[in-house]
């Protein structure tokens, strides 16, 4: 279509023309009203053709880059000359009213193409609504839409919009650009309130790429709160994070068995100040029991005992994780204790406390008492956030909380049962389980010392149950006839005939089968295994399975745990490295080596901890080389957390052929890199290295080698 001039123009040359060639003034005007008419077809036409192809939806992709709404001009897409900004302005203010996200997206890149950005009011506004939608694609947009505008106009967006941008992002479960979006908030120094924030967080923990991502910047913030504390900054208060936040992190830590991060967020939390309640002093201590650290949380139970009768239930998990790692030390005598004291069911502690005491604080060391310095966790045992979302109860595995008291569950009475069958120390285990018994501290109740018998009969330790029914007797406990039975019929089936006769005689003794002679008797017994009577089946007895099939699972896993000297080597271990003995730490270390243990991730934790707070990074370059041998013997699985603080470690000692065989590492296990954090320690550490510097000008093979390891890194992280 041609050039249209306007209508005045053309009457002008129309009537010249006409003059020149002697026409009459009539002709002209009548010319001059034709082509008028003309002109108003077109503009109708126009407009007819743009309304058409406004009327088409943007094509919609997840991917789309910033640029497809600011750099790339498509003509289709463009409105005609005589569109005026006003008329643009109006039909998006239309489009924001009636709430129609496509329409206002349109109407917004059509402005942005020919005006620019539009008034901050719009920008705002089209945020906001982008925000409502559960649609990815359109939070997309929007967090686009912010890069852009902080490129361009990095005072146009308010931090109460970036705010519900982030929490929108969150709960569609888009951690990254969540991350991203909170990261500049950070920077610019507007974090949203406390509260929000713990919102965001909450949503982004609930997968594993989120929890990482909230984790590192919690970190972040704890960094920044404390350069501004040490600047004595007014700002510092505002930055100060609280208990919630870490409860939140430190509980999904847990889920997700990330023990390393769970240490390090329990450290930064006595390290700003911050008060650990009920929720923090459980998470903290299911993290000890994932790092096998049964000390530092021996350090808690002092104050845990104290908390008065309706606190009792809360700490269940606690004590579950201590008593978890009593089993795991190998240390039966210690479990028994702790077992005892829970039977006790708190008889010798006061129901009623004074309310100042209850809300008494403490300070607990994170690490043995032993150590001169180092960092003290703040406590308040009986404080409970009301408003929080998280359950302190948790998984039930050892301790379980019925009818208003602990007791002990199938799993826990098989660990003890196995403990201390291994020892060989039967009359203790029974003394114990009288005193279960006589407490009702177990699911079994005033059935356990019968039950635990005819689980040991099931499992052919007939030995060890005429054992405990001996101690019964002597103990005066009341013995089931059944019991008596199953144990007489187990000896008939295994042709142990002389303990059945001197069974059958104690059976005599307590007035049972004294009708009956020898000879009647046997038949009697195997009649009643043919027809599973006696319910010595575990398939045919449930009160019976349970336990049973408890101790046969726990033989099971004994077979694939790590053994007690491991976990009493690492406690060695780490208590060096925390006291800085670096030498009685590393001959340690070796002496596992020496004796054929295998060193677990938690050893290599400690070890690279330890030199990382001393700046040794070639020796965690050592330490990485056994770590890959183990990794290919297969004797060793290595988490995401501790790739993360070798990745960290090896970046701020400027190994970087190691750093890219970490990331290669974590990319064949197809583990979530968070490139931020990578990015900014090394635009801190190594900004300018090697940034001018060409393979071909390098003077050594040494320095052509690592400018390759170098280059390959900044490509990795996508720097220029």
């Amino acid at each position: 279509m041609a050039l249209i001039l306007t209508k005045e123009v053309v009457v002008r040359n129309c009537i010249i023309k006409r003059f020149s060639l002697g026409f009459c003034l009539s002709s002209v005007i009548q010319r001059a009203t034709s082509i008028s008419n003309h002109y108003t077809e077109l503009v109708e036409s126009r407009r007819s053709i743009n309304l058409r192809v406004s009327s088409i939806r943007y094509e919609q992709h997840r991917n789309t880059s910033t640029q497809d709404f600011c750099t790339h001009v498509h003509p289709e897409r463009l409105c005609w000359e005589g569109s005026s900004r006003a008329v643009m302005l109006k039909r998006l203010e239309i489009a924001l009213k009636d709430h129609q996200v496509d329409e206002i997206w349109e109407s917004f890149v059509d402005f942005k193409r020919l005006h620019g950005f539009p008034d901050s009011f719009f920008i705002h506004k089209l945020i906001t609504e982008l925000c409502y939608s559960s649609e990815p694609y359109w939070l997309q947009k929007a967090c686009d839409l912010v890069l852009v505008n902080l490129k361009e106009r990095s005072d146009l967006l308010q931090s109460d919009i970036l705010t519900k941008l982030s929490l929108s992002l969150a709960r569609c479960q888009m951690p990254k650009p969540a991350m991203m979006i909170l990261r500049i908030m950070l920077e610019k120094g507007n974090l949203p309130p406390m509260n929000i924030l713990c919102l965001v967080v909450l949503h982004m923990t609930k997968t594993d790429v989120g929890i990482h991502l909230a984790s590192n910047f919690l970190i972040q913030i704890c960094h920044h709160f404390q350069c501004l504390r040490a600047k004595k900054s007014d700002q510092a208060k505002l930055l100060q994070p609280d208990t919630v936040i870490f409860n939140l992190v430190l509980d999904a830590c847990v889920r997700f068995k990330l023990s390393l991060k769970g240490q390090q967020i329990m450290e930064l939390m006595s390290a700003t100040g911050v008060v650990a309640d009920a929720h923090s002093i459980v998470s903290i201590a299911q993290i000890h029991e994932l790092n096998g650290q049964r000390e530092e949380i021996k350090n808690y139970k002092g104050y845990i005992d104290q908390v008065s009768v309706p606190f009792v239930q809360h700490y269940r998990q606690f004590y579950d994780s201590l008593l978890s790692l009593h089993y795991k030390f190998n240390d039966v005598v210690a479990a028994s204790e702790l077992i005892l004291q829970l039977c006790d069911d708190r008889k010798s502690l006061p129901i009623q406390r004074d309310k100042k005491n209850s809300q008494r604080s403490y300070l607990v060391p994170i690490g043995s008492y032993n150590l001169k310095s180092g960092l003290n966790m703040q406590i308040l045992p009986e404080l409970l956030q009301t408003d929080s979302v998280l359950k302190v109860e948790g998984k039930q595995e050892l301790v379980m909380y019925l009818n208003g008291k602990l007791v002990l569950s199938n799993r826990a009475l098989a660990k003890l049962i196995a403990g201390y069958k291994k020892d060989g120390d039967i009359s203790e285990l029974s003394k114990l389980l009288l005193k279960i018994q006589k407490n009702l501290c177990s699911l079994r109740g005033s059935r356990l010392c019968n039950d635990v018998i005819d689980a040991c009969i099931h499992l052919g330790w007939l030995e060890t149950a005429h054992d405990i029914l001996d101690d019964m007797e002597a103990a005066e406990a009341p013995i089931g006839y059944r019991t008596f039975m199953s144990l007489l019929t187990a000896y008939y089936k295994g042709k142990m005939f002389p303990e059945a006769k001197a069974l059958l005689k104690q059976m005599r003794k307590a007035g049972l089968l004294v009708k009956l002679s020898d000879e009647m008797v046997s038949p009697t017994c195997l009649s009643v295994v043919d027809t599973t009577a006696l319910c010595t089946s575990a398939s045919s007895c449930p009160s019976i399975s349970d336990l049973a099939n408890a101790l046969v699972q726990e033989m099971r896993d004994e077979k694939k745990e790590i053994t007690s000297r491991v976990y009493l080597f690492n406690s060695s271990i780490n208590y060096f490295c925390k006291a800085k003995m670096i030498d009685d730490a590393l001959k340690t270390y070796r002496r596992m080596q020496e004796l054929k243990i295998q060193p677990t991730e938690e050893t290599f934790t400690y070890m690279i901890n330890v030199y990382s707070s001393l700046g040794m990074f070639r020796n965690i370059t050592i330490l990485w080389g056994d770590m890959k041998r183990n990794m290919e013997n297969r004797n060793l699985v290595v988490r995401r957390d501790l790739y993360e603080y070798l990745l960290l470690n090896f970046l701020r000692g400027g190994y970087f052929e190691r750093v890219m065989e970490v990331i290669n590492h974590m990319k064949e296990h197809g583990m979530f890199a968070d490139k931020w954090m990578y990015r900014s320690e090394f635009v801190k550490l190594h900004k300018n290295l090697y940034r001018n510097l060409k393979a071909s000008e390098a003077r050594t093979e040494a320095q052509r080698k690592r400018l390759e390891y170098v280059q390959a890194f900044r490509k990795w992280l996508g720097i220029d």
